[in-house]
C-alpha cells in the first residue's frame, strides 16, 4: 500500500466530504503532508486513513461506545438545558442567535437555570481579588468563595439562584477589576473604554457563550457539583477546565495564526500549515459541519480586520472550513482593540451562566457522577 494518497482516494476510503476529512486533519487523526508537485495540494497518509476507515466499519462494544462517547459522542447526561440541532444552538428550546440580538447575559442566564420573573441579586458584592490579570483575579476570586462558601448539596433553589446571581456578578467584576454597577456587559465595556457600539457587541458575545451544551468545562462543572459542592467550587472546576489551549485557551492558538497571516500572507500562511498537517485554529466546529450559527452571528456585527478577513477567505478557499466562534472572538478583540486575554475572559465570564444552570440541573438529579475505566494496563499479579 502506497505511503500516501490524495484528497479524493481519502474521501472514498472514509466516504466522507472535503470538509469532514479537513476536521480529521486538524484534530490529528489523519496526517497530511504537501503533494511533491503541487504545493497547494496535500496528500494524507494512508495507514490513518485505512485505520480510521476499520474503525468505523466494525461493529464496537459497549464498553467501546461508552469510552467514545467521552469525546465529541453522545450526550452522557440528560439535560434540558442546551442542544444543538440541524446546526443551530439552542438555550431552552430558544434560539441563542435570536437572544443575542437582543438581551443581556443576565437575562439568559436566568433562562438557562430555568428561572423566570424579576431578576435575581447576589449578597453585597466584595471587592476583586488581586492579580496582575484578569485571569488571575477570577481564579483567585473564585477559589477564595470556594473556600469558604457551604456545599451546595440540600440548598433551596431560590438560594442557589441568588448565589449564582452574585457569582456571575463577581466574575465580572474580578475581570473589569473594581466593582460596577449596570449590566455585565456595561460594566466590561466600561473597564476597556468601550462606546456603546463595542458594549453591544460585548453584550452579543457574552449571550452566545453562555452555554454549549456539555463542553469539557461544563462537564467538569457537573461532576464536582455531582458531588455537592459549592457552586464557587464547580465554577472554580469548569474555570480549569476552560484554561486549557484545547478549550477556551484556543484564542490564543488563534493570535497566533493571525499573526503568521500577518507575517507570511494569508494564503502562504494556510499553506504551510497544510503541508505541516497542522490544525487551522479558529476554524471548523465537529457540531456544526455547516458553520458555527455563533461565529456568524457575532462577525456579522462589525467590520472585521482586513488581515482576518483574508485569512478567513484563504483557509474557507482552501479547506472549506468556515470560522468557528474563536475566530469571531480574536477578531472581535482585534477591532476594539481590546485587551489581551480578552477572548478568555469574556469566554469565562459568559460560560458562567451555563456553569450555573449545569451545576444546579446536577444537583436535583442527586446523582454522584462516577464513571467506570476500562483498564488496559498489566494484569495484576
Amino acid at each position: 500500500m502506497a505511503e500516501w494518497i490524495d484528497a479524493e482516494q481519502a474521501m472514498a476510503a472514509l466516504g466522507v466530504r472535503a470538509q469532514t476529512l479537513y476536521a480529521y486533519v486538524s484534530r490529528g487523526r489523519v496526517g497530511a503532508a504537501a503533494h511533491p508537485d503541487d504545493p497547494r495540494r496535500s496528500l494524507y497518509r494512508a495507514s490513518d486513513v485505512a485505520a480510521l476507515a476499520a474503525k468505523k466499519a466494525r461493529g464496537r462494544r459497549a464498553a467501546d461506545v461508552a469510552a467514545e462517547a467521552i469525546a465529541w459522542g453522545e450526550p452522557v447526561l440528560p439535560s434540558a438545558i442546551t442542544t444543538v440541532e440541524g446546526g443551530r444552538l439552542f438555550y431552552r428550546g430558544q434560539d441563542a442567535v435570536d437572544l443575542a440580538r437582543m438581551h443581556s447575559l443576565e437575562q439568559v442566564a436566568r433562562l438557562l437555570r430555568g428561572g423566570h420573573g424579576a431578576p435575581l441579586t447576589g449578597s453585597e458584592p466584595k471587592k476583586p481579588k488581586k492579580g496582575e490579570t484578569p485571569r488571575a483575579r477570577l481564579f483567585s476570586t473564585l477559589a477564595a468563595r470556594a473556600g469558604i462558601d457551604p456545599p451546595a448539596r440540600g440548598r433551596a433553589p431560590l438560594a442557589l439562584a441568588m448565589e449564582a446571581a452574585g457569582l456571575l456578578e463577581a466574575a465580572a467584576d474580578a475581570v473589569a477589576g473594581s466593582i460596577g454597577e449596570g449590566p455585565i456587559h456595561r460594566r466590561l465595556a466600561d473597564a476597556w473604554g468601550l462606546d456603546a457600539f463595542g458594549a453591544d457587541l460585548v453584550r452579543r458575545a457574552l449571550v452566545l457563550l453562555a452555554d454549549h451544551e456539555l463542553n469539557a468545562s461544563t462537564f467538569a462543572v457537573r461532576v464536582a457539583a455531582s458531588t455537592g459542592a459549592s457552586l464557587a467550587a464547580a465554577s472554580l472546576a469548569g474555570l480549569a477546565a476552560l484554561s486549557g489551549p484545547l478549550h477556551g485557551g484556543m484564542a490564543a492558538r488563534v493570535e497566533m495564526f493571525v499573526d503568521e497571516a500577518g507575517r507570511r500572507g494569508p494564503t502562504r500562511a494556510v499553506a504551510e500549515r497544510l503541508a505541516q498537517g497542522s490544525a487551522m485554529p479558529g476554524f471548523g466546529h465537529p457540531l456544526y459541519p455547516d458553520g458555527d450559527p455563533r461565529a456568524a452571528a457575532l462577525l456579522e456585527a462589525f467590520k472585521v480586520p482586513a488581515v482576518l478577513a483574508e485569512l478567513r477567505a484563504a483557509t474557507e478557499a482552501a479547506t472549506g472550513l468556515p470560522p468557528n466562534i474563536d475566530f469571531a472572538l480574536v477578531a472581535m478583540a482585534r477591532a476594539l482593540t481590546l485587551p489581551a486575554d480578552a477572548p478568555f475572559s469574556l469566554f469565562a465570564v459568559g460560560r458562567m451562566a451555563g456553569w450555573h444552570a449545569h451545576a444546579i440541573e446536577q444537583l436535583q438529579t442527586g446523582k454522584l457522577i462516577r464513571p467506570r475505566a476500562r483498564y488496559v494496563g498489566p494484569r495484576p499479579t
